[in-house]
């Protein structure tokens, strides 16, 4: 079985959220309606939110002498 990757937005749909396959993914792969398709999802996550919110005692210097450190 051949697994196909694509990148897609959730969009509301009703009371549901519902995701759209392109046109040439569906044309490629013979997707027809009420065909049974296994779906697997990975969540992609914004991590710019974080930024300013780890709270550390050590000052960005000396963070970055200790990632230097294994490096010498």
């Amino acid at each position: 079985m051949k697994m196909v990757e694509i990148e897609t937005r959730a969009r509301k749909w009703g009371d549901s959220i519902a995701v759209i396959i392109p046109r040439e993914v569906v044309h490629e792969e013979n997707i027809k309606q009420n065909d049974f398709l296994h779906i697997a999802i990975q969540k992609e996550y914004d991590l710019t939110d974080l930024f300013g919110k780890l709270k550390i005692k050590k000052t960005a210097q000396q963070l970055k002498d200790e990632s230097r450190k294994g490096w010498e």
